[in-house]
């Protein structure tokens, strides 16, 4: 009594310490999260800030105005994109002083859908009126931020399109240009050579060290930045059905085929039920019965399952099937009928005029036109059956012309009326003429399926809850001896397969071969996650997976490690050149041929733009270096791509001048115009860029 006695007169302080440690919990959580600090924005570019709550309500329309399918990290990342690259530009379009006005901001509003094609702002003759536009926001003033809205993206475009047409105009192409790439298309050239190969020169040879890499890396920063990365290993136990599992449905089904006996509580006798052959209401003994709802419809041989059709479509009335596998399900069927002609395929040629549903787009015809050309191609069809797939390519007014016509397999009462009538009222190999609401349409039967009705009990295989158990404690146990033992060891001792490392982004979504795991990858991130650390997640309608983080990469350049697969090639070679170089001693060719232990080769009629040697392979370098050489020269040796090589041109073949070369002018303004969707890429790469996004749980 003394002990509680003394515990109410403490209450209020035992209270207070319980708060203050919670209050303690939830501050330090925050801390670590990204709570406090910087939280109201989620980024910066080149120290300008994007704000949290815009950027989280841009996200949640985009989530709702996307396309099917789309991820909540798919829109993040996309709107995270259009944050940087409206920030980028806005600062190019303050940089040059681009400014727009009021024509501008009409033209790019009218450009929107929902307000140029909008009949509120239209006239008597449909076109865009802004004296309604305006009267229309102006007597509904509660819709003024959405024009607000449009107008800043409105504007935003315009200054977009003034930029891009600036950025276009610089890319000038000059004649000088043209010239240049006619010469190196048209000029020839014939040379003897002496080619060492790198390939000469087997690997094991030559070393790079780390140490190399690292200051190759320093000396070409731009190609070598790395983004934060993470290297996870993985295993995945599966919620599958076990063989007990398996039997146990099997079993099941195999019972519902015969009758039996169940007690009947009201007569306190025992009932025999029908089973699956001697039931009078199949319907109902289905739905009773399968995890698939009875099917009444009827199923052509094609759509059945494959390594069972022949045994289902010849199964005679009343006949019995199975038990068969589907799938994941076991099952049994039932014939209960056959239909001839249940599915049919046609080709047609369509012919269509003004006032149809399909206008032809080409060229305008009455009905009279339409008819008329309908039925002579009619007759070519009719003397030359043949002929129907050309005749269709060439002359059909729908989509289909490009399969020929083939409009491929269809059931009774998919097409209109009088197609339909003519396809399931002709037999195979028919040709007609019928009209509907589309046009003419010249109509070969090309064949017809019979179909069958099955009445098919369909029971899912599934884990039971015994299985589901028993594989989630052996998940928990593997993640728990992984964490203290090693995780490679672990899973062979488990009979388990550990899937070779995946490497992820800060913000990436899929995981492998696992789909969207966005939750592994946050984990991989986390702050209080270290190397070795070992996790397990439930992933729903697969089962446990357990990983563990391998590796961690932090922003910056990469490391010798991670670089070395490209890296190494390129030092390789160069280490290889040098070697190769100081044997290619020599005065002549043959000299050099000599000390290389290589026998000269030639190689005619290349050019600067096809610099193809042979046995070599594409050297553009060594061919526009033997143009330099001169006629009857010996070149120094020349770093490749495929070796070294000297080189003595035997014949150099000038192309012969011409008056303009806006041909080969125009040849390269068309590359150079793609250069325009460089521009963003290229201010990314220089610019500071800050992504907060993972502090706000994205």
């Amino acid at each position: 009594m003394a002990v509680l006695q003394k515990i109410r007169q403490r209450s209020l302080l035992l209270i207070l310490v319980i708060g203050f440690s919670l209050l303690a919990f939830i501050v330090q959580d925050l801390y670590r999260k990204g709570g406090f600090g910087n939280s109201k924005y989620v980024g910066s570019v080149n120290g300008k800030d994007i704000s949290f709550e815009d950027f989280r309500v841009k996200v949640s329309n985009a989530e709702k105005s996307g396309q099917q399918g789309m991820t909540s990290t798919q829109a993040v990342n996309r709107v995270w994109d259009q944050e940087v690259a409206i920030a980028l530009l806005s600062a190019e379009f303050e940089k040059l002083g681009i400014q727009v006005g009021e024509k501008h901001l009409i033209e790019a509003l009218k450009m929107d859908q929902n307000i140029g094609q909008n009949p509120l702002f239209q006239n008597a003759t449909g076109q865009f009126d802004l004296a309604k536009f305006k009267e229309y926001f102006k007597s509904n003033p509660e819709q003024a931020q959405y024009v607000k809205d449009r107008e800043k993206e409105a504007e935003l475009n315009s200054k977009y399109q003034i930029y891009n047409a600036m950025v276009k105009g610089g890319l000038y192409t000059t004649e000088a240009e043209g010239k240049l790439k006619y010469e190196m298309e048209a000029n020839k050239i014939n040379m003897d050579y002496v080619g060492v190969l790198y390939s000469s020169i087997k690997d094991s040879e030559v070393k790079i060290s780390d140490a190399e890499i690292t200051e190759y890396i320093k000396k070409n920063e731009k190609k070598y930045k790395a983004e934060a990365s993470r290297e996870l290993d993985y295993v995945v136990i599966e919620d599958k059905a076990s063989p007990a599992d398996e039997a146990e449905v099997k079993t099941k089904v195999n019972g519902l085929l015969t009758g039996s006996v169940v007690y009947n509580q009201e007569t306190a006798k025992n009932d025999t039920l029908p089973g699956f052959k001697g039931a009078t209401n199949l319907v109902d003994f289905v739905n009773e019965n399968s995890d698939i709802p009875y099917d009444s419809t009827y199923t052509a041989k094609k759509d059945l399952p494959a390594e069972h059709a022949d045994a289902l479509f010849a199964l005679a009335p009343g006949a019995i099937y199975g038990p068969y596998m589907r799938g994941p399900y076991y099952c049994i069927s039932k014939a209960i009928g056959r239909k001839a002609g249940a599915s049919a395929k046609a080709s047609h040629i369509l012919i269509s005029y003004e006032g149809t549903q399909v206008p032809n787009k080409k060229e305008k015809r009455t009905k009279e036109q339409a008819k008329a050309k309908a039925e002579m191609l009619l007759a070519q069809v009719k003397a030359n059956p043949s002929s129907f797939l050309m005749l269709a390519l060439t002359n059909s007014d729908d989509s289909s012309a490009q399969q020929g016509g083939d409009l491929g397999y269809f059931a009774p009462g998919q097409m209109v009326k009088p197609f339909n009538d003519f396809v399931f009222g002709n037999p195979v190999g028919k040709i007609g003429l019928v009209e509907t609401d589309f046009g003419f349409h010249i109509i070969n039967v090309t064949d017809k399926q019979d179909a069958v009705r099955l009445a098919t009990i369909a029971q899912k295989i599934e884990p039971s809850e015994s299985t589901t158990d028993k594989l989630y404690t052996q998940a928990v146990q593997f993640e728990m001896d992984a964490n203290e033992k090693d995780f490679d060891k672990t899973a062979k001792a488990q009979k388990l397969t550990v899937t070779p490392a995946v490497k992820v982004k800060e913000m990436d979504e899929v995981f492998g071969g696992l789909g969207p795991q966005r939750q592994i990858v946050r984990w991989a991130f986390d702050k209080e996650t270290n190397v070795g650390d070992v996790k397990r997640f439930e992933v729903a309608n697969m089962g446990n997976v357990i990983v563990k983080l391998k590796k961690a990469g932090e922003k910056g350049l990469m490391t010798a490690e991670d670089a070395r697969m490209s890296v190494e090639p390129i030092l390789k070679n160069k280490k290889k050149a040098t070697l190769i170089t100081a044997k290619m001693k020599g005065a002549t060719l043959e000299a050099v041929a000599q000390s290389s232990g290589i026998a000269i080769q030639q190689a005619v009629d290349l050019t600067v733009d096809n610099a193809n040697i042979p046995n070599a392979g594409p050297e553009r370098k060594v061919v526009g270096a033997a143009f330099a050489t001169g006629v009857n020269k010996v070149s120094a040796p020349i770093e490749g791509n495929s070796g070294v090589y000297v080189v003595k041109p035997t014949l150099i073949t000038k192309a012969p001048a011409l008056k303009n070369h806006a041909d080969y002018v125009n040849k390269v303004k068309s590359q150079v115009q793609s250069y325009t969707g460089r521009v963003i890429p290229a201010l990314k790469e220089e610019a500071d860029i800050e992504d907060n996004r993972v502090k706000f749980n994205y």
